[in-house]
């Protein structure tokens, strides 16, 4: 068995095709399939059932967990060998939301990969939610996000604090109030995130605590898609407040403050326990966690 084999079958669990994974790993398909009958020979067990799509059979979904361990120690290794040579280098997969992604990581990376050019980085948005749990299966090197579910597996830290903001169009209503309580906007239409987000779940909780059923028009993935949706004046929203500074400056929105909404979310930064820190992490996270709060709060 040799790192390569483990290679071609991780890669074919993920395209489902001895040709596609040939591809990726530019191999031919006789060699992509010589690979694996060598495995499969040397430990007496069919791992692929090649019929169309190839899938794993359930020794190789067994197989498969262990292959990625190996491939995983064997990454630790190389990258604690770079960082030997004192310069920080390698590669980084950010996870975090599409609104910390649009108004905070571009400042970031901008900085970041001026000062160390050898330093890669892969950035995934995607919910709060899904952040956490991608720090703690490994599927992403570092996390930024909402803090707000404690995990034993996950080391945090804070790196300013966030509210969530009733936002509506100049033209909508109740825009020319200066405040309004929640008991006020449970007949308003509303445009919402999906339940799966920090930001759809606080707003479902102050509603439900005090009695209220929202009348919710639209649900969307993203604050983006939500606050153009709201420019149209199709509905009214609860928004993060760091990601409507531009909206706020130039006018397309109007944010009205409601009493209930009052209270500071964490955000930061998030790894998991006990993971070996390279030096690309290392310096990346010396990077943003040295960087003042009102970087992030006061950037449009």
């Amino acid at each position: 068995m040799n790192i390569s084999q483990l290679e071609t079958l991780v890669t074919i669990s993920r395209t489902l095709s001895f040709r596609k994974a040939g591809e990726v790993l530019n191999l031919t398909q006789p060699a992509v399939s010589a690979q694996i009958k060598s495995l499969e020979d040397e430990f007496k067990a069919i791992l692929v059932d090649r019929n169309h799509p190839v899938t794993l059979t359930d020794r190789g979904n067994v197989f498969l967990k262990h292959a990625e361990q190996i491939l995983a120690i064997v990454e630790q290794l190389k990258q604690k060998l770079s960082d030997l040579n004192e310069i920080p280098q390698g590669h980084i997969v950010i996870g975090t939301t599409t609104s910390i992604a649009i108004q905070i990581l571009p400042r970031v990376m901008s900085y970041f990969q001026n000062q160390f050019p050898l330093i890669k980085t892969s950035i995934l948005s995607m919910s709060s939610t899904q952040v956490l749990s991608s720090v703690e299966n490994g599927t992403v090197d570092i996390g930024i996000g909402y803090l707000t579910d404690p995990s034993a597996q996950v080391e945090t830290s804070v790196l300013y604090y966030d509210t969530f903001e009733f936002v509506v169009a100049p033209e909508h209503p109740l825009a020319s109030l200066n405040r309004v309580a929640i008991g006020m906007l449970k007949d308003i239409p509303l445009i919402l995130l999906s339940p799966d987000t920090l930001g759809r779940r606080f707003v479902d909780r102050i509603f439900r605590d005090h009695g209220l059923q929202p009348n919710i028009v639209m649900e969307l993935g993203s604050s983006e898609e939500l606050k153009r949706m709201v420019e149209l004046n199709m509905g009214a929203a609860f928004v993060s407040k760091l990601s409507i500074a531009v909206e706020l400056r130039l006018g397309t929105l109007k944010m009205i403050p409601v009493n209930e909404l009052e209270v500071s979310h964490p955000v930061g930064v998030m790894t998991k326990s006990g993971r070996y820190v390279n030096s690309a992490m290392r310096q990346f996270l010396n990077d943003l966690k040295g960087m003042p709060e009102d970087q992030f709060i006061g950037s449009e």
